[in-house]
Formats: C-alpha cells, sequence, structure tokens
C-alpha cells in the first residue's frame, strides 16, 4: 500500500537516493559545502551550519527537528531555501514547520542554514542549550570560506570559546566558476 502525505516524509528523509516532490532534489539536504565554488553558497565572512539529526540510527519526530529550527531562527540565521525540510517551514524567521508533519519519524533530516562570523558563538549556544531540551542526537558541521591568505576565519572563534572541533575535512579548492556570489 503506498504511503500518502504526509507518512512519505519517513520515507523521503531516510534515504538518500529518493527524490523529495517539493524540492526535486535527492537525500535529506544539500550538497553544501562540497560544491561552493560553483555554487557561492557561502561567501567570505559567512558560516554555515549543518545540524544533522536523528544519526547514527535514533531517528527524530519532525517535532524534534522543529525545535532546533526555532532556536536556530531566534539567533538569525537563514535557512538553506534548498533544503528539503525548509521546504516543510511556513516561517523561515521562526523554524516553524507544518503542524501536519510534526508527528512524523524520519531516520535522519539536516537542518541548513548561514550567518555571519560574529553569529558563531550565539548559533553554538542555542544548539547548546536545545539540545537539553529534545528527545534525539545531532551532530554539527561548520563550513567557511578559506581566507586568501589561507587562514581559516571560524578556527580563532571555536578556540576562543572552547568548542574542540576536526580540522580535516573537506576542502574545495576552487575550480568551479560560481553561479552566484
Amino acid at each position: 500500500m503506498p504511503l500518502e502525505w504526509p507518512r512519505t516524509l519517513r520515507h523521503l528523509f531516510s534515504s538518500v537516493q529518493v527524490t523529495h516532490e517539493l524540492t526535486n532534489m535527492a537525500g535529506r539536504g544539500t550538497e553544501e559545502v562540497k560544491t561552493n565554488d560553483v555554487t557561492g553558497r557561502y561567501g567570505f565572512g559567512e558560516v554555515g551550519f549543518t545540524v544533522d539529526v536523528g544519526r547514527p540510527g535514533v531517528g527524530a519526530s519532525l517535532g524534534e527537528v522543529e525545535k532546533i529550527a526555532k532556536a536556530l531562527a531566534q539567533v538569525g540565521v537563514e535557512f538553506e531555501p534548498l533544503n528539503p525540510l525548509t521546504s516543510l517551514m511556513i516561517d523561515r524567521k521562526t523554524g516553524e514547520l507544518q503542524e501536519v508533519v510534526l508527528k512524523e519519524r524520519v531516520l535522519s533530516c539536516i537542518i541548513e542554514c548561514k550567518t555571519s562570523l560574529d553569529k558563531v558563538p550565539f548559533v553554538l549556544d542555542a544548539l547548546n542549550n536545545v539540545a537539553k531540551h529534545i528527545e534525539t542526537v545531532f551532530s554539527v558541521g561548520c563550513i567557511c570560506r578559506v581566507n586568501p591568505d589561507g587562514t581559516i576565519p571560524i578556527k580563532g572563534i571555536l578556540d576562543n570559546i572552547g568548542v574542540s572541533y576536526r580540522p580535516n575535512g573537506k576542502t574545495n579548492i576552487g575550480l568551479g566558476k560560481p553561479s552566484r556570489t
């Protein structure tokens, strides 16, 4: 028996090979930093965040995901418009999701947003606080462009607020031509 809306979301967010009907993209999020040299999604002075909710193997209700999105919205982040979760928001300024989807459970989904470098401590503080009030797990990725002199802008910020991080990650060497800035 085929699944009906909103239960179809369980399948859409649980398989990276299924195309979302609202975004026409597959997976739980977008290609984010992996294609920044072409998309120009993250500029100098900006930091992107990926909040991978429900992994590994715990899952999450979209109601729990909404709590995280609302906490991020209060800091003033900009949610990625091409992200499938963003397409479920009724208000990108508040992070509020459609009420009909809140009880749906997914294997995982990725909240994607960006903000300015000066708001990084506030974003991480909001995530730390909301973690105490949800019944799932999440991991956080930070995305920024390396400065022309080779320094990593977010490194000093994370060091100053005592956040440990793994400096190894994806490095885009900028061979593509940005389609947006």
